[in-house]
């Protein structure tokens, strides 16, 4: 009972320290930060990133290395490292071989029915702090993230297509270009591939991108959002064409909503004609509409529209009470 004491007598005394002034918390900070319980170094790590005591950064290094010594034990579903990393990474620490052991670093824990790696969330803070890192090559950096791809866990795999899109290069690109065609991947790892070469390339990637609508599935949903963000005519124009000869409700839905947070003129007139005649979509369409947090005048045109349609506007009314 002693030690369940202890442990919650620091844990209360570091949230007291958040009322103090952070010069105040730098010493029993640093006392926390060589706690051996895992937790209690993690809730000191968070205040120290939350007051900016970089000064305390050779105690965090000290407890990061120390946390990978019988780590299963030390430090159970990595709460120290992860928290420890999250500072690291703010922090701009540039000493790439304390990211790579992290990146690197897998964790498999004792659960029913067999083992579950912990270390997920610390390889994926790794592999986006390492792109900060000025003492590695670029062609390194991109050899080191591009092992990622293949990770066992879907998140780790999606921190690394973001880390690559922010090497911000013309070979990061060429990669994240290479990885989507290889498809054969989780949705969200493949779209957070095909929203990368938008913010990398801009408006000449949609075309490109077009390719990825034809399956209709939640990969082409990946990619109509990721097309939409590049908010141009030209997206609006890939998603229309799409759409007219496309007859899965769902995926013309999906489009729909696309096209609408394109943003662009010419897609809100599209969606407004398909509430005014009145079609097939045109619920749909309305809904689209409004999710887009569409600009006054348009929301004021799609109310005026359906005043004399009572249907449509009690479908309005409730689109409205559901996003609002």
């Amino acid at each position: 009972m002693a030690t369940k004491r202890s442990y919650e007598e620091e844990l209360a005394a570091i949230d007291e320290l958040r009322h103090q002034e952070p010069k105040v918390a730098i010493g029993p900070l640093r006392k926390a930060l060589g706690h051996r319980n895992n937790y209690v170094v993690a809730k000191a790590a968070d205040l120290v990133r939350d007051f900016h005591l970089d000064e305390l950064l050779p105690e965090l290094l000290i407890a990061f290395d120390r946390f990978f010594t019988n780590p299963i034990k030390s430090d159970p579903q990595c709460w120290a490292k992860n928290a420890i990393s999250r500072v690291l990474a703010e922090f701009e620490l540039q000493d790439a071989d304390v990211f790579l052991r992290g990146m690197k670093h897998i964790q498999l824990e004792p659960v029913w029915g067999g083992r579950s790696d912990s270390a997920g969330t610390l390889r994926g803070t790794c592999a986006l702090a390492l792109v900060q890192c000025r003492d590695l090559r670029e062609n390194d950096l991109l050899a080191h993230l591009v092992e990622l791809f293949r990770d066992q866990d879907k998140s780790v795999r999606t921190e690394a297509v973001r880390a690559v899109e922010q090497v911000g290069s013309n070979t990061a690109g060429l990669l994240l270009r290479l990885r989507a065609i290889l498809g054969s991947d989780e949705p969200e790892v493949l779209g957070a591939c095909y929203s990368g070469i938008v913010r990398l390339e801009g408006v000449k990637a949609v075309s490109w991108l077009g390719r990825f609508l034809a399956a209709g599935d939640d990969t082409a949903a990946e990619a109509a959002l990721a097309i939409a963000g590049s908010r141009s005519p030209e997206a609006f124009e890939i998603l229309r064409q799409r759409f007219s000869g496309d007859h899965d409700p769902w995926f013309c839905s999906v489009l729909l909503s696309a096209i609408a947070l394109t943003r662009q003129p010419a897609a809100f007139d599209f969606l407004l004609n398909l509430v005014r005649t009145d079609s097939a979509q045109a619920e749909v369409a309305m809904e689209a509409i409004l999710r887009s947090m569409p600009p006054t005048e348009i929301a004021q045109q799609l109310t005026q529209m359906v005043s004399d349609q009572p249907r449509l506007a009690r479908a309005l009314e409730r689109h409205q009470a559901a996003t609002s």
